[in-house]
């Protein structure tokens, strides 16, 4: 049975065409990242009103909603296999919403900080439901695609959200940037209760029974040809997220533009947007591994010129803006596509295999983006070297995966087939 074949009408009210799926799951996934981007620009004002204490502190309102995300993601996949997507979905969205109001109204920096993880834990759903869903309905390269569009629309979130966090500081306080974010959880909450069938194979329902767990997590990490992506996503994101940890610290007072923060940022992250873009175009004609493999060595080559340029005589913003957006850019070629690998041969727990890989790569991803973040010493050097790092360790995980040879094409084209009823 095909992953197009497993989409059961019957099990639903009714269908979605695959642009609006697209953009509906990219909207849930957004929530994950305005929770991350929205208050870049309030961390200073919101750590100092609320009593933080070293400067480095504030980077924990980022990555301990991170870390909490990635050890939430074990429970829903294993839900959503058993009683559908819909349901685990819509619960999620529901606590979103409700936690964000709670960090409005929090006096001190430790209650803060639980919430947050608490939030990081309950809404981990936003992040395994549309992989799964997504896995219901398509494979391959196919797969590729719908998570390179999803990611495009996705990613022009964190471009947006210090735009957004920024424009509630010049009319308001920091706290209606939370207020801002349960207002949009609710939005989309409706629109998925209304517009998203359940596409859970009933075939493919599974028991939930904890053994069970255990069980698909040693699938997914005894199968070689998925578990060296799956630990090269955890790598490439550790460097990119321990880049947006130390932002605000990196271009504000160590490049001195603190007033460019917002469009500087926006514009790295702009960059893989394009690139999702581009890789939607292009994956189904040269396949997920080819083009992820290019991608890998471009960002080994340029992650070594960031290295060079750190530890010279060149500390500029002028430098460093380029290279970073080139690296960031990359994962357009590299997060969808390793997804999709790693994801394909587990098509009857597609809940379980999504949990567990998001659980290892956010999780793994969190814990060295705070090391990376917490090791900030007023210059670029550490997230230069964990660049450099995560793209050589990521190389050799995936020559395990491929046996040593990269560039192979196991997903030839085939006509598309998308459900449309």
């Amino acid at each position: 049975m095909d992953a197009t074949s497993a989409f059961s009408p019957h099990s639903t009210r009714h269908s979605m065409h695959s642009r609006g799926m697209v953009g509906l799951l990219a909207a849930v996934m957004s929530l994950q990242a305005l929770a991350i981007d929205a208050m870049l620009p309030a961390l200073d004002t919101m750590a100092a009103e609320l009593g933080a204490g070293e400067a480095n502190s504030r980077q924990l309102v980022i990555g301990l909603y991170m870390l909490c995300n990635g050890i939430g993601c074990l429970i829903p996949g294993m839900l959503a296999d058993r009683y559908g997507r819909r349901p685990v979905a819509l619960v999620a969205l529901g606590l979103y919403a409700l936690f964000a109001l709670g960090c409005a109204l929090v006096t001190n920096f430790t209650t803060l900080l639980v919430i947050r993880c608490v939030q990081g834990l309950c809404c981990s759903a936003l992040s395994v439901v549309p992989t799964a869903i997504v896995r219901d309905r398509y494979d391959g390269d196919q797969m590729a695609r719908l998570m390179s569009l999803i990611s495009a629309v996705f990613i022009s979130v964190p471009i947006l959200a210090p735009v957004l966090g920024q424009g509630v500081l010049l009319v308001a306080g920091w706290r209606w940037i939370f207020v801002a974010l349960a207002a949009w959880g609710g939005l989309v909450g409706l629109w998925f209760w209304r517009s998203m069938p359940e596409t859970l194979h009933p075939e493919f329902r599974q028991r939930v029974e904890p053994h069970m767990l255990l069980v698909h997590a040693r699938s997914v990490v005894t199968t070689r040809g998925a578990v060296g992506y799956m630990l090269s996503a955890a790598l490439i994101m550790s460097g990119i997220f321990g880049y947006v940890n130390s932002a605000q610290q990196l271009i504000g007072e160590h490049f001195g533009a603190g007033e460019l923060f917002t469009l500087v940022f926006s514009a790295t992250i702009g960059a893989m947007m394009l690139s999702n873009i581009v890789n939607s175009r292009i994956v189904e004609r040269f396949g997920a591994r080819r083009v992820s493999h290019a991608g890998l060595l471009a960002f080994i080559t340029i992650s070594s010129a960031q290295v060079w340029f750190a530890f010279g005589d060149w500390q500029s913003l002028w430098w460093f803006l380029p290279l970073m957006g080139a690296n960031v850019s990359l994962l357009g070629f590299l997060g969808a596509n390793f997804s999709a690998i790693a994801m394909q041969p587990f098509a009857e727990f597609a809940g379980a295999a999504s949990s567990i890989q998001l659980f290892v790569r956010l999780v793994g991803s969190s814990v060295l983006a705070i090391l990376i973040g917490q090791a900030y010493d007023g210059t670029s050097r550490p997230i230069a070297v964990a660049l450099l790092a995560s793209g050589c360790l990521s190389l050799l995980l995936i020559l395990y995966s491929e046996r040593g040879k990269l560039f192979r094409r196991l997903n030839p084209p085939k006509r598309r087939k998308e459900s449309t009823r």
